[in-house]
């Protein structure tokens, strides 16, 4: 649909001449459905202008854009409605605009005052709107800016949507409309554009979904879809019929949410059996994963265990080595200690064997130690030979103390035995 939206307005540029194209945005070879009937809601406060409800096109086709209460840029200012027009074997959309005036708008009838030709829902007047009670749902409690003037339809009543082709609305500008279409002009506000946006978001709104009669054919202000001042269609304005086209866009777009569905359900079927598949795969590499971990463990435990038990070994022998190392030395140093201190006994009790003194025995007793002593010659009368005395023995010669282990102490000598004294010679 949007590929023969494309190619209609490639068309229209080559064919429609420039001055007349500026007022055309979007075209089309389907008529777009008849407008709806419904109620207009009351005005929401003084100066808000009506613009009345049309049918838009989008990608789904055509969607109503609710008719709404709006505030104009500027005070004295109008509101022309856009229509559909035919030519050049396509329908073309003519923007609505703002203007001192209302210019031609297809003689399409939308009612409230746009009856086909020019407005006849009011007027401005130093500054402020009076509303037409005739064609405006106006509370004249709030708002006392009022009169009363029946309307007269210049054209054909009916509720076709668009201007030209066939079945549509045969009117041509008046002069006065040709002059209004030349005046400056201003376009739809913010709010407008918003609201027409709104629309075509709404699914509900769709021609292709609603059969022309929309739930929401009216709104107090722009944008409101939803609260107490939407007013829905009362019905539509002919029995819809859907255009070829629009039934095969259904076709295919039935068959393209079709083999979307079969796509999805092939894809979600892939994705199950990949995730089964993956978590098949991630299951047994997670086994061997385990199984490799569990060997791995075994392997380095007996590789700590037999590490250990050399470690042990190891320890226990150099433990068994230091420790004979350890007793033979001792062994060693008890023996010398040992060795040294019978030495030390020995030597001491040699010194003090050889430091104890001998008795001495009287010289009676005492033998001469010469072989055959000879007694001594009688003295000479002249001389009385004296003997010798005897000698006088130590008063008890004690031992010596022992001697300190630094000087070796040499025992007291003997008294030495006296020799026989020689006969004295007689003096001559």
């Amino acid at each position: 649909m949007r590929i023969s939206r494309f190619l209609l307005l490639a068309v229209l540029f080559v064919v429609i001449p420039a001055v007349s194209f500026a007022q055309f945005g979007v075209s089309i070879t389907i008529a777009p459905p008849a407008l709806p009937v419904y109620t207009q809601p009351m005005v929401p406060a003084a100066g808000y202008l009506w613009t009345p409800g049309y049918w838009s096109y989008g990608d789904e086709g055509y969607f109503w854009v609710p008719g709404t209460w709006v505030e104009p840029p500027t005070v004295g200012l109008l509101w022309t409605p856009g229509y559909w027009g035919w030519g050049n074997n396509a329908f073309a959309w003519n923007e609505g605009y703002w203007g001192q005036s209302v210019g031609f708008y297809g003689g399409v009838n939308y009612g409230f005052g746009y009856g086909g030709v020019g407005y006849g829902g009011g007027y401005w007047n130093n500054g402020g709107f009076y509303y037409n009670r005739s064609v405006n749902n106006v509370n004249v409690t709030n708002i006392t800016n009022v009169y009363s003037k029946t309307v007269i339809n210049e054209t054909t009543v009916n509720h076709v949507s668009y201007n030209g082709g066939e079945g549509g609305i045969t009117a041509r500008p008046t002069a006065v409309e040709e002059a209004a279409m030349h005046e400056q002009h201003t376009p739809a506000t913010a709010m407008q554009s918003q609201h027409v946006h709104a629309a075509s978001t709404n699914h509900a709104l769709l021609a292709s979904v609603n059969q022309g009669r929309p739930a929401v054919a009216a709104t107090a202000k722009p944008g409101e879809f939803s609260g107490s001042g939407v007013v829905a269609a009362k019905e539509a304005g002919a029995p819809y019929k859907a255009p070829a086209a629009e039934n095969k866009a259904a076709e295919n777009k039935a068959a393209e949410n079709k083999a979307t569905e079969n796509k999805a359900a092939e894809n979600k079927a892939a994705e199950n059996k990949a995730t089964e598949n993956k978590a098949a795969e991630n299951r047994v590499a997670e086994s061997k994963a385990t199984e490799n971990k569990a060997a791995e463990n075994k392997a380095a435990e007996s590789k700590a265990t037999e590490s250990k038990t050399a470690e042990n070994k190891a320890a226990a022998t150099r433990t068994s080595e230091n420790k004979a190392a350890e007793n033979k030395a001792a062994t060693t140093r008890t023996n010398e200690n040992k060795a040294a201190e019978n030495k030390a006994a020995t030597t001491r009790a040699n010194e003090n064997k050889a430091a104890k003194p001998k008795e001495a025995r009287p010289p009676s007793e005492s033998k001469p130690t010469t072989a055959h002593a000879q007694p001594a010659p009688k003295p000479e009368p002249a001389a009385h030979a004296q003997t010798a005395p005897k000698p006088t023995p130590a008063a008890h010669a004690q031992p010596t103390s022992r001697p300190a282990t630094t000087a070796h102490a040499q025992p007291a000598p003997h008294p030495a035995k006296e020799a026989p004294k020689a006969e004295e010679r007689p003096r001559n």
